[in-house]
């Protein structure tokens, strides 16, 4: 049996930077063993299987897999996958904007899809999440210690330290400069001694609220116990909580939003991702998350 897979850079228009996502666009003769299996092998952050459209050849059933099993919702598949189908033949582009339906475990995603002469520009998908927000957080000198920053370098009066969860909690902190983003560093044994364990974040969204790079508003960086100390993980899960947390500050007026966020930087594999949030008083949050993606490589499993 041969299946056939491409991979791609999400949230770039530039070879080797962004996030490298597998898609197996035709992968119905695959089994959820296989599938695990393949994901462990491709060893990339997520893996995405697409299965062949039944009657509305513009929806389609994906399973996404990281190296340790699979994952119910994930958003780099998503930009990943709509823009292989597209650039592949997979479906077929109308003039303008082609709309998809991605169903993955247990959310049902819809995909817009901006095309130029049959050449993809830009991917976006809609969604809405809920959040939980605790404004309890360490003191300043705990988050410091625990970054490995000086407690002046954290943003104490335009933002604050605030927990947000949408289904996995964030500890999410600000501070004034895009170097304290950059030069952060996780202290495991400064996180275990601190009150940063009882508020059950696993991981902190570091943010800056400037970048040196014109196309974008904020730098973000993921940091945690199980990311190791030189790593600059993909954001793209963290989007909805940031979002979220933008949201609970009262000065974010209610209306319609639009930011950009970046990871790394050009020696890292820079990241843009591009949100638009409908601020409301209440209800779930609206967010239309959209970027660009590259294929970088195809290539052929042998099972």
């Amino acid at each position: 049996m041969e299946v056939n897979y491409y991979i791609a850079d999400v949230f770039t228009k530039q070879t080797f930077s962004g996030a490298q996502i597998a898609v197996f666009p035709e992968a119905d003769g695959l089994n959820e063993q296989q599938m695990a299996l393949i994901a462990n092998e491709m060893n990339l952050s997520e893996t995405a299987f697409v299965l062949s459209a039944t009657q509305d050849s513009h929806q389609r059933t994906m399973r996404v897999f990281s190296p340790l099993g699979e994952i119910d919702f994930a958003g780099h598949p998503i930009i990943a996958a709509a823009y292989v189908l597209a650039e592949s033949g997979g479906i077929t582009l109308e003039a303008g904007n082609t709309s998809l339906v991605l169903k993955q475990k247990n959310h049902d995603t819809t995909v817009n899809i901006t095309s130029d002469k049959g050449k993809v520009s830009f991917v976006q998908f809609t969604n809405q999440v809920e959040a939980v927000i605790d404004r309890f957080t360490p003191s300043d000198n705990e988050l410091a210690e625990c970054l490995s920053l000086k407690v002046n370098e954290l943003d104490k009066r335009h933002f604050s330290a605030r927990l947000v969860s949408c289904g996995f909690p964030y500890l999410i902190i600000p501070v004034w400069q895009y170097e304290s983003v950059r030069k952060a560093k996780f202290n495991y044994a400064a996180w275990s001694q601190s009150t940063a364990p009882q508020t059950a974040a696993q991981e902190i969204i570091l943010f800056a609220p400037k970048s040196p790079y014109q196309n974008a508003d904020f730098n973000v960086r993921l940091l945690g116990s199980n990311i190791g100390i030189r790593d600059d993980p993909p954001v793209g899960s963290a989007m909805p909580a940031f979002a979220s947390y933008l949201c609970s500050f009262d000065f974010t007026q209610q209306g319609t939003h639009v930011f950009s966020v970046d990871r790394g930087d050009d020696k890292c594999r820079r990241s843009v991702i591009n949100i638009e949030m409908d601020n409301k008083a209440q209800g779930p949050l609206t967010l239309r998350i959209g970027g660009e993606a590259v294929i970088v490589a195809k290539g052929t499993f042998y099972l």
